[in-house]
Formats: structure tokens, sequence, C-alpha cells
């Protein structure tokens, strides 16, 4: 079962040290919420989904399988790089972590279909993808929806989410204590 997280970002299963102060912890909360870049974190994750986006496709390809280990790692990369650029502690790193991580899954199963029809039709993948537009962009999702892919956009959806902000550790709860 997993680990309760708080909107904050802190492991709740953390033992906080007997005595805590709570103006001390949200002092250094405070610290912390000052460090966030929002922007960072979007420039950070917008990145990662795309190479994530190129990976997934890359290895659909090359295995002709959606392998749902690829949900995973997207959401997990995605996740990290808006948490290590962003520094986020607040909710908003989690709904963008969640979001690019969607977008990432989607934007790699673009991808794939347009790998397969440019090869059945010897194009080149670039002639294609320059050939998308928001119209048949859509129908692409329609036709190329597959049963499972609910299923593997929910784990990227949850990976992206949980490990887009900094959780707070026994060390922190150490800086806390040790705060005058």
């Amino acid at each position: 079962m997993p680990k309760p997280i708080s909107f904050d970002g802190s492991r709740m299963d953390v033992k906080m040290p007997p005595g805590l102060d709570a103006g001390k912890h949200e002092r250094y909360m405070r610290v912390l919420r000052d460090q966030q870049n929002l922007v960072a974190g979007l420039i950070g994750g917008a990145i990662a989904a795309l190479a994530a986006s190129a990976l997934w496709a890359t290895v659909t390809y090359l295995t002709g399988y959606q392998l749902g280990l690829m949900a995973i790692v997207a959401g997990a990369l995605v996740g990290q790089v808006v948490q290590k650029a962003g520094k986020g502690v607040d909710i908003q790193f989690r709904i963008l972590g969640a979001i690019l991580a969607l977008l990432s899954c989607l934007v790699g199963n673009i991808l794939v279909a347009c790998i397969f029809f440019a090869r059945q039709e010897g194009l080149s993948i670039l002639s294609v993808v320059s050939q998308l537009r928001l119209g048949n962009t859509i129908e692409l999702v329609k036709l190329t929806f597959e049963g499972m892919d609910p299923l593997f956009y929910g784990i990227a959806v949850y990976e992206g989410f949980r490990f887009s902000v900094r959780k707070l550790t026994q060390v922190d709860y150490l800086k806390i204590s040790q705060m005058p």
C-alpha cells in the first residue's frame, strides 16, 4: 500500500521528532516555497515530456508493443524533472506533473502512429509530422486508441503527480527541530 502524502508534499509516514514546533515547520516550508519556480518546472517538465514521448514511440515501434512500463517511465521521468527544476512542494507542481505526463503519453502514441504511417507510405517521419493539424491529430488519436490506453495514461498521470514535489525527509525534520 502506498505511503500517504500530504498536499504540501511531505511524507506523512516520516516520523517527526517529538515536540516539533509548528511555527518552525511553517518557517521551513516558507523557505522551501520561496525557492519554488513553476516556470522552471514547466520548461523542464515539457522537455522531459518530449523526451519521454520520443522514448515511448521508439520502444513501441521497435517492439511492436505498447509496454505499460513506458507509462511508468514517462510519468516518473516527467514528475522528477518537474520537481528538480521547479523545486516544488505545493499541489500546483503535482498537477503540472500529471498533465505533462498525460501529454507525454498522447504525443508518444501520436508519434508511433506517424512512424508506422511514414514507413508504410515510404515517407519521412518529419514530412508526416509536419502535416499534423488539430483536426487530423484528433482523428489520429481516435483511430489509434486502444483499450489499454486509459490504464497506461492513468499510470503515467499518477507517477507524474506522485514525483512532482519535494518530500520532506527525516533530515528535513531534524533541520526544523534545530532551527532557532
